[in-house]
């Protein structure tokens, strides 16, 4: 390049770095860098339509959380319109103000105990599994000044008798029980809360019963479905747990492998006793080692209690087997409409591996008036920080509504 072009280029750069500043000059506001407030306040959650991402542990600087994400986005985002004083913490452990047992059938009897404000507004927890029974923890979601509180261990579990049974043990027996519970305390209509089979027998529940619910809460979508049951039973879940799965897969015998649900019910329903426990205790240690995004070693150990295991892989297995004793296998999705006008939010782990958000999805488009908070960073489990966050939340935008607080 010769002297003289060198001297062109020079002198237009300069040329241009002079307008600059005399624009800049000109400006009716001074140019400066934008500086962090000295209070930050972290964004409120972003909603693609009626879903929304939940930000409770942004590891984002204040820099970046400074900056307007719906002008970046140029308005495909807007922010959440929930106050930022919802509470998301989990309530102090209480004790129930009365329990007791109620007779169903001729077969089966269940534990129930209620907690709480006994004028409170209803809410009914249906516990996981099926099979899981409840535990104290779960009062821990519902405001205790606001909510009464009922929880029961459904048909064969937690303390429900006679244990693990499976006779007279399906999807529509369990949906009477909780229509005679209900009566049973005189309640007229109640809010539903249930996550995972909790999440199938709320939805279940909810078309049967459309007028005794006033709104769903849902955790980690299970509509029973085929596609679901193969990927957790049938190898798809053991590309992402190989080494969880290998222990499951290895109890059956290579010649029935074609369907683990058909050959761990055949040794569940055994008359060896022996044989039950362990495949017990194989198949729920397999559920409970993916439950969380971070395997949970206190979770896990429960497979190794008899007891627990029996009632929990018994009961789930024969359900399974008998894919939930429903007509169909979209019977759950076939029915919202009956369930579309009931106040719902879905609150679903993003990497949850025992139900895959393609379940929450599908029900999301089927019933887009249902609000979806995915939690970015979490797996199944209600007891995973950021979901029992959004639970709590869910419960408060509720309690808000039925108080008439603006939301």
């Amino acid at each position: 390049m010769t002297i003289t072009r060198r001297l062109s280029l020079a002198s237009a750069s300069y040329n241009r770095a002079a307008s600059l500043s005399s624009l800049l000059h000109q400006s009716r506001k001074p140019f400066s860098f934008p500086r962090p407030p000295l209070s930050f306040q972290a964004p409120r959650p972003i909603r693609f339509g009626s879903i929304l991402l939940g930000n409770h542990n942004s590891h984002l600087g204040p820099e970046n959380q400074h900056s307007s994400l719906s002008q970046q986005l140029g308005g495909l985002m807007e922010l959440s319109k929930e106050p930022q004083e919802l509470i998301r913490s989990l309530y102090s452990q209480i004790e129930p103000y009365s329990s007791g047992f109620l007779k169903v059938s001729d077969v089966h009897t269940l534990y129930w105990e209620q907690s709480g404000n006994p004028s409170g507004h209803p809410v009914v927890f249906l516990h996981g599994g099926p099979g899981g029974g409840t535990s104290a923890s779960n009062r821990r979601f519902f405001d205790p000044e606001f909510y009464r509180i009922i929880l029961f261990d459904q048909r064969g579990a937690g303390k429900s008798t006679p244990h693990a049974c499976l006779e007279e043990n399906t999807t529509w027996d369990l949906i009477n029980d909780i229509e005679l519970l209900r009566e049973h305390l005189q309640i007229s209509e109640w809010q539903v809360f249930g996550g995972s089979w909790g999440s199938t027998l709320a939805l279940a529940y909810s078309q049967k019963h459309p007028d005794k619910v006033t709104g769903l809460i849902l955790r980690g979508i299970f509509l029973l479905r085929k596609k679901e049951l193969d990927w957790f039973y049938e190898g798809g879940a053991a590309t992402i747990f190989p080494d969880a799965w290998e222990p499951f897969r290895d109890f059956i015998p290579e010649s029935e492998r074609g369907c683990f649900i058909d050959a761990y019910h055949k040794r569940l329903t055994s008359d060896d006793s022996h044989t039950k426990v362990m495949a017990a205790k194989i198949w729920t240690t397999w559920e409970l080692t993916t439950a969380h995004l971070i395997p949970n070693e206190e979770n896990i150990n429960k497979g190794t209690d008899d007891n627990f295991a029996l009632a929990f892989a018994r009961i789930e297995s024969h359900y399974f087997f008998n894919k939930g004793f429903f007509p169909s296998d979209s019977h759950l999705l076939d029915n919202v409409d009956k369930i579309r006008h009931i106040k719902t939010i879905i609150v679903q782990g993003r990497y949850d591996v025992c139900c895959p958000m393609m379940s929450a999805w599908d029900l999301h488009k089927a019933w887009p008036e249902a609000e979806l908070k995915i939690v970015p960073d979490a797996g199944h489990s209600a007891n995973e920080a950021g979901i029992a966050a959004e639970l709590v939340a869910a419960n408060e935008k509720f309690k808000n509504n039925f108080k008439g607080v603006g939301i």
